[in-house]
């Protein structure tokens, strides 16, 4: 499958306020031929926002992220002509993203003792690009501007954006297809002036287009008069780099919320700005699951927003079936080289485990018991995919096999087309019964039983013999050995070979119960190792693979999410050592990442010394690893010294205690318990 290579990330500016975000360059400008742009509802609405001083050089000096959905940049103006050492004039431009808007607030400042006119200049321009063309890396023409009475205005395909400025311009124009907004600013000595810009969606979009959009997928910010999803820790770290991660993750978190069109109350995060600023099955379950500590209100309403969309029918294009749990979802099909994904898109294979997990862990950590009454009829479909639909071919294991052209050929986590090797560097082939989704499918069915049996239902018995098959069949056919010892292996193969390449899916497998203890033992050992644990967090791939590469997606680079996964499931198991190892390691990095982790970086090795280097492409922020950031804190501030000896393990599948605030929010004041869909 080719998919081309998409534009750089790491060195933007990003600001957001889900569905809504803004990246551009240090310097604040906003330019063609990359991803810069304001983008809103999975389309880049402004393409172009330079703002120049005629006759002047505009130096940027200095920004700052003041938070999630704000930025300042400052810049001095250099007269091109007749310059002196030092200028008298600053330029301050302060970016906000509000519910509706992107505004931009200017400020001419100057320090001399005369007046000064000064002509401004804003070149702009919108392409209004569905954000798979804008990560295509191709060139997108700009839409051609409609100028009028001061404002400027693009439409394509139905949707529409306008630019507003304040004061007006004194001309504005289009010229080959950009916007250039004309102004003459008079400050007096020692004094300023400011401009406002400000860019929102057109309020008279064709209603046309809007209804071609899928409703079950146009998700939006959530209400303001919600309570804040979770509680800040009561003891907030002392080590200041703790600190500044946990400020900075739970800040990025809270501007990612999104709301379910179908109930606005119900709140959930999405995966990642800007590729994936929507609902991930995957994603949203496990950032959910991670955040459970500091309360349940995103568990609920992202359990609640995917039960809505479950699987109800057998739909190859899709590769919908009942009880399945989405992929993703968007509001229009996804189109990027030769994959092709539907709005509703339920190509994975481990999401409706995550879903049981997520009900399941949630319960335990306070969600009212009415709110998981109501989910039961979901949980029982969902566990009827686990047991008898998703084991595709009734060998006793979860697997997968793209049944569509154009979809997803590997539906794990790592869901690139590489990002399943044997040692040597092959690629398996399908169908692929990936390890760790039997770890989840395993404890989902151990704790998919608990809650039967808890709500007094049943079918408990049947899940826990379930379970206990797949755990002897996995301990029959998964295990390998190399040079450093026993583990078990990525995948089963299409023809049901141990897949042997050593990745850090094998960490996923603990604390679910499938591992004996002397087994668990076993892959902590191997995650230990210095080809895995790279002192910056766990590397996807084992460096002694033939296949191994530092900046490959998922074939040696390091993702937080993964650590903090094998951190929480090292500690279920009781290997705090190696826990904190990789715990600490992701700290290392995200001082590197100025607090504020992107979805992956390079697994180099920290013992070279040398500096960490950005995966191009990575979101930044991420759901996942933002609230994998805040699980790896809250793990190193509570659980840093092991138990002492004697002291039974948690039980399987439970993440170690966090730290939790004296009290809970409300999950959804006012809920009525009644489940839309």
């Amino acid at each position: 499958m080719t998919i081309p290579h998409p534009p750089a990330l790491h060195d933007l500016v990003t600001v957001l306020r889900a569905p809504a975000a803004a990246l551009c360059g240090s310097d604040g400008q906003l330019r063609t031929g990359g991803a810069d742009g304001y983008y809103d509802d999975d389309r880049r609405m402004l393409s172009r926002l330079e703002v120049e001083i005629v006759d002047a050089e505009v130096r940027p000096v200095g920004r700052s992220l003041t938070r999630s959905s704000e930025a300042r940049f400052t810049a001095v103006v250099q007269p091109v002509r007749g310059a002196a050492a030092d200028t008298d004039l600053m330029l301050e431009r302060r970016r906000v993203l509000t519910h509706s808007a992107l505004e931009e607030h200017l400020r001419l400042r100057t320090f001399g003792d005369a007046p000064l006119r000064v002509r401004v200049r804003v070149r702009a321009e919108s392409d209004l690009a569905p954000v798979h063309e804008v990560r295509s890396g191709e060139r997108i023409r700009p839409v051609p501007p409609v100028t009028a009475g001061g404002e400027v205005r693009w439409d394509r395909d139905g949707t529409g954006v306008v630019l507003t400025a304040d004061p007006a311009p004194a001309e504005c124009r289009g010229e080959d297809g950009t916007a250039v907004l004309c102004f003459e600013a008079e400050l007096p000595p020692g004094g300023s002036w400011s401009l406002s810009l400000r860019v929102c969606a057109s309020p008279d979009t064709d209603p046309a287009s809007t209804s071609a959009r899928v409703p079950r997928t146009d998700f939006s910010a959530p209400l303001d008069s919600l309570p804040p999803p979770w509680a800040a820790p009561t003891q907030p770290p002392v080590d200041h780099r703790r600190a500044r991660l946990l400020h900075s993750s739970l800040e990025d978190l809270q501007a990612m919320l999104l709301c379910d069109p179908l109930d606005p109350r119900d709140r959930f995060l999405a995966a990642g700005s800007p590729w994936y600023f929507t609902l991930f099955g995957r994603d949203s379950l496990w950032s959910a699951r991670m955040l459970l500590p500091l309360g349940t209100a995103v568990s609920g309403g992202t359990l609640r927003t995917l039960a809505r969309r479950q699987g109800r029918r057998d739909l190859p294009e899709a590769e919908e079936q009942p009880g399945k749990i989405l992929h993703e979802a968007r509001p229009e099909p996804l189109r990027l080289g030769s994959l092709t994904l539907p709005p509703l898109y339920y190509g994975t294979v481990d999401a409706t485990a995550l879903w049981v997990r997520l009900l399941h862990d949630a319960w335990r950590a306070g969600l009212p018991e009415a709110e998981v009454a109501e989910l039961l009829p979901h949980l029982r479909k969902a566990l009827r995919w686990i047991t008898e639909a998703g084991d595709a071919d009734g060998d006793g294991f979860l697997e997968y096999r793209a049944t569509v052209p154009g979809s997803l050929a590997n539906q794990g986590w790592k869901d690139s087309h590489d990002g399943v090797r044997w040692s040597d560097g092959r690629l398996a082939e399908a169908p692929l019964a990936l390890c760790e989704v039997q770890g989840y499918a395993h404890a989902a069915a151990v704790q998919g039983a608990d809650l039967l049996e808890s709500f007094g239902a049943g079918g408990a018995e049947l899940l826990r013999d379930w379970a206990a098959r797949l755990r002897e069949r996995f301990r029959e056919a998964y295990w390998v050995c190399d040079d450093v010892g026993p583990y078990p292996a990525i995948a089963l193969d299409g023809a049901k070979r141990p897949v042997d390449g050593a990745s850090s899916n094998m960490a996923h497998l603990l604390g679910t119960g499938l591992l004996s203890p002397d087994e668990a033992a076993l892959v902590a050992r191997r995650l230990s190792a210095p080809d895995m644990d790279c002192g910056f967090g766990l590397r996807t791939l084992s460096s002694t693979s033939a296949a191994f590469n530092p900046m490959s997606y998922h074939c040696g680079s390091v993702w937080p999410h993964d650590t903090a996964i094998a951190v929480l499931g090292l500690a279920a198991e009781g290997y705090h050592e190696v826990a904190r190892s990789l715990a600490n390691g992701v700290v290392e990095a995200a001082e590197r990442f100025g607090y504020r982790l992107p979805e992956l970086y390079g697994g180099v090795s920290a013992a070279d010394s040398g500096p960490l280097p950005a995966y191009p492409s990575a979101c930044r922020p991420q759901a996942w690893a933002a609230a994998g950031a805040v699980a790896v804190i809250g793990y190193l501030e509570s659980r840093a010294a092991a138990p002492s000896p004697g002291t039974p393990p948690p039980q399987a599948g439970n993440a170690p205690a966090l730290p939790v605030p004296t009290h809970r929010t409300d999950t959804r004041p006012g809920h009525s318990g009644r489940l839309r869909s």
